[in-house]
Order: structure tokens, then sequence, then C-alpha cells
């Protein structure tokens, strides 16, 4: 077999030389050895012939059936490289998923990421989700930078107020020269400062039962930070017909409360809680009452944790209970809320 290798290697680099194809070089090497191959089985044993290529016929059938492998090996592992290359550039780029998370992204959030509960799918979730806020005043304010720094996708918001000079004292995405300016839009151009990578969808409108029906229908949470009880009703209903969370908050003087209505959860929902609007002047406003400059920021930023509990699956959020924050004496106090009994909006919804 020694002299086969000798003469494969001639007749090789001859090919070369010549700058045959290598399909016929492999023709002249493989013409050598079916000639071979004849002379084990025409010319008898003692022929010179045989005698100079040496070894039995079975030792040169075992070489070519494991040349033949190696063939069809190589001309496999040719088809599939030429299948893969053969794949255009733009299916290549539809195949390949689009990244959740821009550039720079996951440094931004990795405080998130490797909190315990949160994590990738946490953010993930946060990034996909869309959160409407009622209000972009006092619970507004803190609310709406913490769902852009927490990275909540999109954030949208309904106020159809201006910035005065008297809000500045409690609503800190607004800033003295936005006085004038629509609160939708201060309040826009904020949070694009805070995290470019929220989508913000501004809403200037006061809204009634067609404007809420509407907007409610579309988002994954509504956190409401409105200043009146007509609103704060109006909400509630279109939240349990759409079986959306609802994170209610309100405000004061020293005291704050917020907590969860999920009706679809079997908690209760406002209604149960609040049957009817007390009377002015044992719901005072801010106005006329006054309130303490952080407590808007207090309890808005809770309400950012609660609304961030709902969307990761995190924690216990605050689901038919109460928490009440008294700032003037630093207590807080947490009470069970109550399904009321024939509720005209969430028994009818059950």
């Amino acid at each position: 077999m020694i002299l086969f290798f000798l003469m494969s290697a001639v007749l090789w680099f001859v090919g070369v030389a010549m700058k045959a194809p290598t399909k016929d070089r492999l023709i002249m090497i493989g013409g050598l050895f079916v000639l071979i191959m004849l002379s084990h089985l025409i010319l008898p044993e003692t022929h010179a012939v045989r005698q100079a290529f040496g070894g039995s016929f079975a030792h040169w059938l075992l070489l070519g059936v494991f040349a033949g492998f190696a063939f069809l090996y190589a001309r496999w592992v040719k088809n599939l490289k030429a299948r893969r290359v053969a794949l255009p550039e733009t299916d290549m780029q539809e195949v390949s998923p689009k990244p959740l998370f821009a550039e720079g992204e996951l440094e931004r959030y990795a405080r998130h990421i490797v909190l315990h509960d949160i994590g990738g799918p946490g953010q993930k979730a946060l990034k996909e989700a869309r959160v409407l806020v009622i209000g972009a005043g006092g619970l507004g304010s803190p609310a709406l930078m913490y769902l852009a720094a927490s990275g909540v996708g999109t954030i949208e918001i309904v106020d159809d107020d201006v910035v005065e000079l008297s809000n500045l004292q409690r609503q800190v995405i607004h800033s003295e020269n936005a006085r004038g300016q629509l609160k939708v839009a201060s309040a826009a151009a904020r949070i694009a400062q805070i995290n470019s990578h929220c989508t913000v969808v501004a809403h200037e409108m006061r809204l009634d039962a067609s404007s809420a029906d509407r907007l409610i229908a579309a988002v994954d949470i509504v956190l409401d930070g409105c200043d009146n009880f007509k609103t704060r009703y109006l909400v509630n209903e279109i939240c349990t017909k759409h079986r959306k969370p609802l994170v209610s908050g309100a405000l004061s003087q020293w005291e704050g409360q917020l907590s969860v209505f999920d009706p679809a959860s079997g908690t209760p929902c406002y209604k149960c809680v609040f049957p009817k609007a007390p009377n002015g002047d044992n719901a005072p406003t801010c106005e006329t009452a006054g309130v303490l400059s952080p407590l808007p920021g207090v309890i808005g930023t809770m309400m950012v944790a609660e609304v961030v509990k709902l969307i990761t699956g995190a924690g216990q959020p605050l689901r038919g209970e109460m928490l009440i924050y008294d700032a003037k004496y630093a207590e807080t106090r947490r009470i069970r809320l109550q399904k009321g009994y024939n509720c005209p909006v969430c028994s009818k919804a059950e």
C-alpha cells in the first residue's frame, strides 16, 4: 500500500502543477485505486503487479469502504454549509429576535435584575407593561418619576390642569420654568430626562365615561392619584368592568392612604369601602386644609411599589387591605377591607 500512497501523492502534485481541478485529481487517484482492485481480482497472486502493491484484496476493499464513507461525509458537510450560506441575509435578520432591552438598559436596571423576586423576568415584565396614571399632581408626580425609573415601558398620563406656583411645594415633577404649561406636557418632558427608553402618552383631558373606558381597556394597571371623588368612582367602575387592578391613593393634611382594588382577584372595590362621597366638610381639599410637602412623595412612591409588585408578581400587594400613614406621629396602620353587601359595582361584575 505504500507504493499506492506514493503514486497518489505524485498524481496529486502533478495535478497541482498542471492546475488541474481538485475533482480531476481525485478522479486520477480513484482510477489508480480501481486498477489495483482489478489487478487483485484478475491477476494471479504471484504476479509482479500484485506483489508490488501487496496486501490482500480484503485490505483494499476495507480501504475502499473507508474512502467511500469519508467522501460521503465530506459531501454531507459541504451541503450543510451550502444551505447555511444560501440563507439570505434578510431572512437571517427576520429570524433573529429583536433584543428587548436597548444598549445600556441592563446596566440601568442592574439593581432590579439582581434583586430577588424581580430579576430578569420581572424587569422584562416591567418593560412590556402599560400603566395609566390619573393625575399629574401631588401623587402623580413621584409616581410618574419612579415608574419611569423602574423601567415601565409605556406610561400614559391623564390630566387637564396647568402648572401653578402653588403646585411646586409638593408636585416635584414640575419646575418653575413649567409654570403655565400643561401638567401632562411638563411631566412627559421630565420623564424623558429620567428614562429615554420609556414611551409616554399624554392625554390632555378630564376623564368621562367614554374616554375612561377607552383608556383603561388598553392598559395593564391604573394608578389613580386624582383629587376628586367623581373621577375616583368612575375609574373604579371602569377598572372593575375591564378587570384591571386599581392602585388608589389619597392625601389630607398629614395623613395619606393607599390600597389595591382588584375585584377580579376577589378583593373589594373602591365603592365597597366608600359607598358615598363624604360631604365637603368631611373631605377637605389640599387647597383648603393644606398638605405636608413630602407626604405625596411618601404615598406616591408606595403606590409605585404596589404597581411593581403587581407587574412582577413579587411580594404581597395591598389587595383587600388599606395602608394608612400618619406623618405627624410617624405611625403606619393596615386595616382589612370587606366587600360591600350587594355592591352596585363589583357584585354585578362577578
